[in-house]
């Protein structure tokens, strides 16, 4: 396995976050959860911690998905289903867990009896379903899958134990410090929220501690990839930039056709689409090369999808109580970006050889508020202020200044495999050094830059008014962390090899 997996080598300074933070290990997820307010908060002396048997505020149970790294091809559609079942059952749980407080309150044991235990005996069925599908289709499924059935409540406040294991989880992105700011994932819902009028989402997130003025993040807190000046001697120095316009067609779906093919809202959360017009679950590859595209260069059949952005105002959008809308805790308006930057660059220290067609990539996590940092990789600025970027915030951008999302893929390539059991193996990110390992080969690299003028959250003595957030799986609570973004390569062959060409020869082209 490649860096999808390896500890990121952080300073020591960088553990020292602001405030305190504990560290919650459970069923193969990390949280991080602040107890104290931010800096820029004003609590009015509520700065304090709670005991451990706060109130529950989410959901963790480990990713199975992630786990399943050997599946026979014939076996993964079906293995895909019963994913997504048990994501469905995580979301079961957790709307009971958020529509029982009353129940938890007077019961010490009821998140253990009545949400926890069932929860689990559904998931020991629906593991063994994806044995099965795996043994009968000629494969071995790892040992005792029941392992993972157990899920854990993670409290919205705990102690700090001062463990340090698990701290430097994370990923390099292009041999990258993944933020100075510290991997704080805020307060792991500040009571859940329950209290906050933030416009509908009040008990699902985002809470005021997910959001900093971006005045306040250190320049250079995260090392950007210095684009074509960080290509050495020998390197690929060109760049293709493809124009796809940013979704003024409002192609949108819950769908999710990387990761549960076959599975209608597999995702529960709405997606943008740029590029091919024919993405959705049922898509087949036949059916995306063929599609109609976006994108002005018609070569370019590629599908470009990331969670829409939503300003929780009050409003509703047009998926209100509908499945990865507002049934699946999705709520507020969608806002479309203002702008969509889509632009291949090179290896900084060889050439790039041709995406094959139908390759998949996902950068980031949607489950990382509950799975830990080990695939987190999205950042958020804004314009003017783009050498401060941080990953676990949603930034506070002045007047005049828009926020800012950038996701940067992997470019190392298997050179065999358009896709992977658990999505993350047939790809890697370079090393330090700019190199691919494993035997791993240079593609280009995919940076996606979206922006939004969207007006900025305020925070009234705790409380958000009108903030943004991404779309999310409930349990995730919203937390900018879990920002990912999807890519299907559909560029016809001619096309590609003019990319190809275009990089390793220095050029910039559209």
């Amino acid at each position: 396995m490649g860096r999808n997996t390896r500890k990121r080598r952080t300073p020591l300074a960088t553990k020292a976050v602001a405030g305190a933070a504990a560290l919650a290990l459970g069923g193969g997820g990390l949280i991080w959860a602040n107890f104290y307010a931010s800096a820029h908060e004003d609590r009015s002396g509520e700065n304090r911690t709670r005991s451990g048997a706060a109130q529950i505020a989410t959901i963790n149970c480990p990713d199975v998905g992630q786990k399943l790294t050997k599946v026979p091809r014939s076996a993964r559609r079906g293995v895909a289903r019963e994913l997504a079942l048990l994501d469905r059952q995580i979301t079961d749980a957790y709307t009971r867990l958020a529509e029982t407080r009353q129940a938890q309150a007077g019961d010490a044991g009821y998140v253990d009896n009545a949400i926890l235990g069932p929860l689990k005996s559904k998931r020991v069925a629906t593991l063994d379903r994806i044995g099965i599908n795996i043994n009968r289709a000629g494969g071995t499924a790892p040992r005792d899958l029941g392992r993972f059935a157990q899920c854990q409540g993670v409290p919205a406040e705990q102690p700090d134990t001062n463990d340090g294991d698990g701290q430097d989880q994370g990923q390099d992105d292009d041999g990258q410090n993944q933020g100075d700011d510290g991997q704080n994932q805020g307060d792991g819902g500040q009571d859940n929220g329950q209290d906050q009028g933030n416009g509908g989402q009040a008990g699902n997130g985002p809470v005021a501690d997910d959001f900093i003025a971006i005045e306040d993040v250190q320049p250079g807190s995260r090392n950007l990839p210095n684009g074509l000046a960080a290509n050495g001697d020998g390197g690929s120095t060109g760049s293709f930039t493809t124009e796809c316009g940013t979704n003024e067609n409002e192609n949108r779906n819950s769908d999710n056709v990387i990761v549960a093919p076959g599975v209608s809202n597999g995702a529960q959360h709405q997606h943008d689409y740029v590029g091919n017009q024919a993405n959705n679950a049922f898509a087949s590859d036949e059916d995306l090369a063929g599609g109609e595209t976006t994108c002005q260069n018609q070569g370019d059949r590629s599908t470009y999808f990331w969670p829409v952005l939503r300003i929780q105002d009050g409003t509703q959008d047009v998926d209100q109580g509908q499945p990865g809308g507002g049934q699946d805790g999705n709520v507020g308006r969608i806002v479309e970006p203002s702008e969509a930057q889509l632009k291949f660059v090179g290896n900084r220290t060889s050439d790039v050889v041709a995406m094959p067609r139908g390759l998949r990539i996902i950068t980031g996590d949607a489950k990382s508020f509950t799975n830990g940092l080990n695939n987190a990789n999205t950042s958020w600025s804004c314009t003017g202020f783009e050498d401060r970027q941080v990953t676990d915030k949603y930034p506070i951008c002045p007047e005049g200044s828009s926020v800012v999302r950038t996701s940067n893929f992997q470019s190392c390539w298997d050179g065999q495999n358009i896709d992977s059991a658990n999505h993350r193996t047939h790809v890697d990110f370079v090393e330090a050094d700019g190199t691919c390992s494993n035997g791993f080969q240079a593609i280009p690299q995919l940076q996606v830059r979206l922006v939004y003028d969207i007006p900025a959250p305020q925070i009234d003595n705790g409380q958000l008014v009108n903030p943004f957030a991404v779309d999310s799986f409930p349990e995730q609570l919203h937390k900018p962390i879990t920002d990912h973004n999807d890519f299907i390569n559909f560029f016809d062959e001619n096309l590609m090899d003019e990319m190809v060409d275009c990089i390793n020869s220095g050029q910039d082209c559209q």
